[in-house]
């Protein structure tokens, strides 16, 4: 059976097609038509479709995709391969569940950490036996960057700087850099710590659009070779979904 993926963030959208496990194609995108997916449905042999969306309201070119083929919208409420243990499962973000339940049907039988870099940064901890409980929730990179430039009168709007090596900064630019990017980097092996400390084979794993970047600065730790690089973690947790939930 081949699959329809959609993802739809605050940002852009992203489509794939799987063929029951394998990723077929992937494409991004700011806006979305019925022109769109009608080129994803000519080119591909769709049979079902998922949506999994951080708004609330649906957009015609959803409805014209349900009255062509079946089309399951991904909750918390969805049947997955793992037991969700979330107090507020109604307000738990769709691509944090997505990501477990992804990390879960490739990585099965391990206790898997995911980390998904984008707007904000989020830990969440599956274990062996497909339980999740919940994680955290962080400000992502650029988040950290803007704010330090809006919430000060004197302190510039900078970028990141994936070749930055260095513990500590000479000038304001590079202090905040330091800050910022040193900063996440000790979050990041603080939280795998504590996770590692309490769990026997953890598989770590990187997602979302910072991932390579948060690879690079994990990529001499004593971290480096439990790391997983999976950017299109949500999208095969999705993809994972709707197979179960039409099994």
């Amino acid at each position: 059976m081949t699959n329809l993926v959609i993802d739809i963030g605050n940002t852009y959208t992203k489509i794939a097609v799987f063929k029951l496990d394998e990723l077929l194609v992937v494409e991004q995108f700011e806006t979305v038509d019925a022109n769109t997916l009608d080129s994803f449905l000519n080119n591909y042999k769709v049979g079902r479709a998922i949506i999994s969306s951080v708004k609330k309201h649906i957009e015609p070119w959803q409805i014209g995709l349900g009255a062509k083929i079946p089309l399951t919208y991904f909750t918390a409420l969805i049947k997955s391969n793992i037991q969700n243990h979330y107090l507020t499962p109604e307000t738990l973000g769709t691509d944090r569940l997505a990501a477990v339940i992804g990390a879960n049907h490739i990585y099965p039988g391990l206790n898997n950490l995911v980390i998904n870099g984008g707007t904000c940064i989020t830990y969440d901890y599956i274990d062996a036996g497909g339980n999740y409980f919940g994680g955290s929730i962080s400000p992502g990179l650029n988040m950290r960057y803007k704010a330090l430039n809006y919430y000060t009168a004197g302190l510039p709007l900078i970028n990141t700087d994936a070749a930055f090596n260095t513990a500590y900064g000479n000038d304001t630019e590079t202090a905040i850099r330091s800050g910022v990017q040193n900063g996440i980097k000790y979050e990041l092996t603080g939280f795998i710590e504590s996770y590692k400390n309490n769990s026997q084979q953890l598989n770590i794993i990187l997602s979302g659009g910072d991932s390579i970047f948060f690879d690079t600065l994990l990529k001499n730790s004593i971290f480096a070779p439990y790391i997983k690089n999976e950017p299109y973690l949500v999208l095969k947790g999705l993809n994972a979904a709707i197979q179960k939930h039409n099994d």
